[in-house]
């Protein structure tokens, strides 16, 4: 920004200032940015003096006590003059650090500190991401529970089917959670360190500083990576590490955004219905102009943001099928963007979901009404079979059933009329047999199959041994 500009006069970026949280803003600022820049400085220059290098214990005191001296507006002038981020960072940690100065960046290239920081940076990215699938999934957990038994009409091509509970549906929505968590834990827990591999990867700068010493390269490498917190070290790389590596993180991030926008579509569809409605404030305006609107404002938001991250990660797998050789510099750019903005987005997807269900509003006899209109149409099975039962032919039965429900279904859209297809079954005479009985027939209750128990054993099966040792966490919730 020029000097003495106007923030207000320049582009902002919405999910940084109105979507994402506190949290994962904070770890992709240039501060955490420049802070895991020294931090990785100070752990080469602390392995290379374990290792054998002339390095003094007053040049690494000097480099950790100035390790928040960040002059970002210092930094910006020096790139300025000098083109190269990196160097530009060099030279101000140097100003700070004079008796450090000739050990800083010693055998590195820059891809060795933001290939790694951005490693670092990733990792804690998904623990985040990882707290907030564990608070979705406490609360979802909760909600199936509490509503385990609530018959509603299920729906297939959004037309009406074979009932389900709501505690049924709603372990759907958990479980494509649950497996987006087992995805994350996954990359997380195996996600490598580049490490200290050189200009080309080839380590001959480090070769070369410690006179051909293979062992101690290897050894460097190693301690790099540890005090930096990783334990697994990619054997090989080129200039950069693997951008598949990219393609499998935006895959997971990808993962949470169909999840939570699959969620925020049917969320937005039983809105419709009048069966579920998102938290509502007492002062929340729905529609500027028709006032009594209540439109489900978080799922549509939810279904926008994670349409970004879906397009998003496609650019991951382009980028890493185009790298030449040991490296190429087009992948720059678009990661700056795309991978950060995936993080912000996923984040703000699972925050808005846990704000719907903590706050959810079901509506039991609306779920009832909507039964209740179908369920004649829903029930010509069992009806069919206590006819077979009574001695009935099955195709002749189920050809009165036929024609009953299609002129049942007429009558209803046509004339408006309550579903018909009782009382016309119970004049026909191929139905004697269940005059009056019918309606005992109609009870949703004894059409969602094993729904009841699926949720049980979903719960304590599947979900449970997953968030064993967890806990919710609302910290960083985002506005909503």
């Amino acid at each position: 920004m020029s000097e003495g500009q106007n923030p207000a006069e320049e582009y902002q970026n919405p999910l940084v200032t109105r979507y994402a949280g506190k949290r994962m803003r904070a770890l992709f600022s240039p501060l955490q940015r420049a802070r895991t820049w020294r931090d990785l400085w100070i752990a080469l220059a602390e392995a290379e003096r374990d290792c054998g290098l002339d390095i003094s214990e007053e040049q690494l005191q000097e480099l950790r006590n100035h390790r928040d001296d960040i002059d970002l507006e210092r930094i910006a002038e020096l790139e300025r003059e000098l083109r190269h981020d990196v160097m530009a960072h060099v030279h101000q940690f140097g100003e700070v650090a004079p008796l450090a100065k000739g050990i800083l960046h010693l055998g590195a290239t820059s891809c060795f500190i933001t290939d790694n920081a951005d490693l670092w940076i990733y990792r804690e990215g998904l623990a985040l991401l990882e707290q907030d699938l564990v608070t979705a999934l406490h609360l979802l957990r909760d909600k199936a529970r509490e509503y385990r038994d609530l018959p509603c009409l299920g729906a297939t091509h959004y037309q009406p089917a074979q009932p389900v509970t709501l505690g049924k549906r709603i372990c759907l929505w958990a479980q494509d959670l649950a497996l987006d968590l087992q995805d994350l834990r996954s990359l997380r827990q195996g996600l490598p360190f580049r490490g200290a591999k050189g200009t080309t990867g080839t380590q001959a700068s480090f070769l070369a500083l410690f006179g051909g010493d293979h062992a101690k390269v290897r050894e460097l490498d190693r301690l790099v990576a540890t005090k930096m917190g990783f334990d697994r070290i990619l054997p090989v790389t080129g200039q950069t590490y693997p951008r598949k590596l990219d393609h499998r993180l935006l895959s997971v991030l990808s993962g949470i955004a169909q999840s939570t926008s699959k969620f925020g579509v049917d969320f937005r569809l039983l809105s419709h219905e009048g069966e579920v409605s998102e938290p509502f404030t007492e002062k929340q305006i729905g529609s500027s102009a028709m006032a009594y609107k209540r439109n489900p404002m978080r799922s549509e938001r939810i279904c926008s943001l994670a349409r970004l991250v879906l397009s998003l990660a496609e650019t991951a797998g382009a980028t890493a099928s185009v790298q030449w050789l040991e490296r190429s510099l087009d992948d720059s750019a678009i990661r700056r963007i795309s991978i950060p903005e995936a993080f912000l987005g996923a984040q703000a997807c699972l925050s808005l979901e846990q704000n719907i269900v903590q706050g959810m509003r079901v509506y039991p006899k609306m779920c009832q009404r909507h039964l209740d209109e179908q369920l004649p149409f829903l029930a010509t099975e069992s009806i069919l079979m206590e006819g077979v039962k009574a001695g009935g032919d099955r195709q002749e039965l189920h050809e009165s059933i036929r024609k009953h429900a299609v002129e049942a279904a007429r009558r209803m859209k046509e004339e408006g009329i309550p579903n018909p297809l009782v009382e016309a079954l119970e004049a026909d005479p191929v139905f004697s047999f269940a005059k009056g009985r019918i309606q005992e027939l109609l009870d949703a209750r004894l059409l969602v199959g094993r729904a009841p128990q699926q949720v049980d054993e979903f719960l304590e099966e599947f979900l449970e041994p997953l968030l064993e040792g967890t806990e919710p966490s609302y910290e960083d919730q985002v506005r909503v």
